[in-house]
C-alpha cells in the first residue's frame, strides 16, 4: 500500500499528505497503548542519555533488562521466572525450541495446523500452513503439525515428543480460540510425557483478550511462555520465560547455550516496562471487554457472514478475500468532509476476514466511528 506515515498519535495515523486514519491494526498488535505516549517517550529520552549498546548478554548487568524481567516475573505463575529477552517474538520463538530441544533430550516438535510463530526457519518450519513453507524447504526436521482442537490428535503427544508449540488463540486464522477444556487436556498431555508446553502469546499478551496474558483465560500454565509485539511498547523486543531450573540449562554443554548481541537492548526494555506499567496503572485492560461487546454490537451486515473475537482481536468475515480486500480499500479511503480513513488489513491464512487489532486506548466515540465506516465501505464495494 505504500503508505508514507509522517507520525502517529493514539489510535490516529497521519500520512504526508495531512490525512488521518483511525488505527485499527496496532502494527499488528504492537501498540496496545497507542502512539507516542508520554511515559514511554520520556522513559526513552532518560535512557538515551544515560547509554545505549554496551553488552547485553555478557560481563554486564542492565538495569533495564533487570527491571523489566523482574516486573514480568512478579506478573506471571511462579514457575515462570526466568526471562530470555531477544530481539523478536521469531527470536524467542527460536531460544524456546533449543531450549526443549535442551531439557528434554528429544527433537519431536509438535505444532497445530493454522499456527503462526514467525519468518526464520525454525519457526517457519512450526508454521501451520504449507503454502507458506513449501518454498523454504527442507526446513526443521521432526516437526509434525496435528489438526487444531482435534482431541484425538493428542494421542500423537508421546515421549519422543520435545515440546508442544502453540498459539493460546490463533491470530492469522482470523482468531481461532480453543475449545473448552482442549487446552487444558494438551497440558494435561504435556504434563504426562514429560514434554514442555510452549505458549505464543505475541500477539495474545498484554490485555488484547481483556486479561494480561491469554493463558489466564484457559486455567492453565505453559512451561515456556513467548512474548514479542506488545512487549517493546513500539520498540523491537521479544522473550522466552521459563523456571530458571530449565532455562540455566542452556548455560552449559555447550557454554552460551543461545546467546544475542541485541536481545533485550536497554533502550527497548526501558520502553517496554513503561508501557507495561502504564497499560496497568491507567485499566485499559479493564474496558477491553466492553469495547469488544461495542464492535461486535455494531458491525451487523448481511455480507458479514461472521465476527470471530476475543477481546480487543476479531475477524471480520466476508465471502471471499477480493470482497475482503475490496473493503479495506473503501476504508483506507478518506472521507471528503473530515479527511479521515480507517487503516487495517487481512489475516495471513484467512484473506476472506478483516483485521480488527487496535490500540486498547481506542475509545468508544472512535469505535462507534469505525463500524460506521466498515458498514458504509461494505455498501460501497460491489463487485
Amino acid at each position: 500500500m505504500a503508505f508514507a506515515i509522517e507520525r502517529a498519535e493514539c489510535a490516529t495515523l497521519f500520512d504526508h499528505k495531512g490525512r488521518s486514519y483511525v488505527d485499527l491494526i496496532g502494527g499488528i498488535s504492537v501498540a496496545n497503548l497507542g502512539h507516542g505516549h508520554p511515559k514511554v517517550l520520556s522513559t526513552i529520552r532518560e535512557q538515551l542519555d544515560k547509554y545505549l549498546h554496551v553488552m547485553v548478554y555478557g560481563e554486564f548487568v542492565e538495569s533495564p533488562q533487570v527491571r523489566y524481567a523482574t516486573r514480568l516475573s512478579s506478573l506471571l505463575p511462579a514457575s515462570l521466572n526466568s526471562v530470555y529477552f531477544t530481539n523478536s517474538g521469531a527470536e524467542a520463538v527460536e531460544g524456546a525450541m533449543k531450549l526443549a530441544k535442551r531439557v528434554t533430550n528429544r527433537s519431536r516438535i509438535i505444532c497445530f495446523t493454522g499456527s503462526y510463530h514467525g519468518s526464520t526457519q525454525g519457526a517457519l518450519s512450526a508454521i501451520g500452513d504449507e503454502y507458506w513453507r513449501q518454498a523454504f524447504r527442507p526446513l526443521l526436521p521432526d516437526v509434525w503439525h496435528l489438526p487444531y482442537n482435534d482431541p484425538a490428535a493428542l494421542e500423537a503427544i508421546n515421549d519422543s515428543t520435545a515440546c508442544v508449540l502453540m498459539e493460546t488463540v490463533q491470530a492469522e486464522t482470523g482468531i481461532t480460540v480453543p475449545e473448552s477444556g482442549w487446552l487444558k487436556a494438551v497440558e494435561k498431555k504435556c504434563r504426562e510425557t514429560g514434554a514442555l508446553l510452549m505458549l505464543d502469546e505475541i500477539q495474545a499478551g498484554f490485555g488484547r483478550t481483556g486479561k494480561l496474558w491469554a493463558f489466564e483465560w484457559f486455567e492453565v500454565v505453559p512451561d515456556v511462555l513467548l512474548l514479542g509485539k506488545a512487549l517493546g511498547g513500539g520498540m523491537p523486543l521479544g522473550a522466552f520465560i521459563a523456571d530458571k531450573r530449565l532455562m540455566d540449562q542452556l548455560t552449559e554443554a555447550p557454554v552460551l547455550g543461545h546467546i544475542t548481541t541485541f536481545g533485550g537492548h536497554p533502550l527497548s526494555c526501558a520502553a517496554g516496562l513503561a508501557s507495561l506499567d502504564a497499560l496497568l496503572e491507567e485499566g485499559w485492560i479493564d474496558t477491553v471487554k466492553s469495547k469488544e461487546a461495542l464492535f461486535l454490537d455494531r458491525l451487523v451486515h448481511p455480507k458479514i457472514q461472521s465476527v470471530r473475537s476475543f477481546g480487543l482481536w476479531m475477524g471480520v468475515a466476508f465471502s471471499d478475500a477480493q470482497m475482503c480486500k475490496r473493503v479495506i480499500n473503501r476504508c483506507l479511503e478518506t472521507d471528503k468532509k473530515d479527511s479521515v480513513g480507517i487503516m487495517t488489513d487481512w489475516f495471513l491464512f484467512a484473506p476472506n476476514c478483516l483485521r480488527i487489532a487496535p490500540p486498547l486506548i481506542l475509545s468508544e466515540k472512535q469505535i462507534e466511528w469505525a463500524c460506521d465506516r466498515i458498514l458504509k465501505a461494505i455498501d460501497q464495494s460491489n463487485p
